[in-house]
């Protein structure tokens, strides 16, 4: 293997590490703080709790899928439909300036979020690519 082809691979093996890192990490306060993270979700939505239960396992396994190689593809596309599927949520959050944490109460974390969702979407997909 060349330099430059080790190169270009290592970096999406540190990202997809650290993707799978952060999606496990999410998705525990869906189980250990569901009162919390239910403020974000839309009222209108029906079986609010169940969703964020679901949103939670699916975010668990992506981020599990993405540290095994057989998986990491499929679970990749998995966490970018998921972020896809919960963008309502995340502008609700900021329209509504609701007030999770220490860092989700400031204004600057509310007009971030969203746009973050973007990145968060490339990097599932750049990270567990092929190429």
């Amino acid at each position: 293997m060349s330099g430059s082809n080790h190169l270009s691979i290592k970096p999406k093996k540190i990202a997809r590490i650290a993707l799978g890192i952060f999606f496990i990490g999410a998705s525990i306060p869906h189980f250990t703080a569901p009162d919390t993270e239910l403020q974000i979700i839309p009222r209108s939505l029906p079986l609010r709790r169940t969703a964020l239960y679901i949103s939670g396992v699916f975010e668990l396994l992506g981020g599990i899928g993405v540290l095994i190689p057989r998986f990491q593809r499929a679970a990749g596309w998995g966490l970018a439909a998921l972020l896809v599927a919960i963008f309502p949520a995340n502008i609700y959050h900021t329209v509504r300036d609701i007030q999770t944490g220490r860092f989700a109460k400031t204004r600057v974390y509310h007009l971030l979020r969203p746009p973050f969702q973007g990145l968060f979407i490339w990097w599932a997909l750049w990270s567990t690519s092929k190429k």
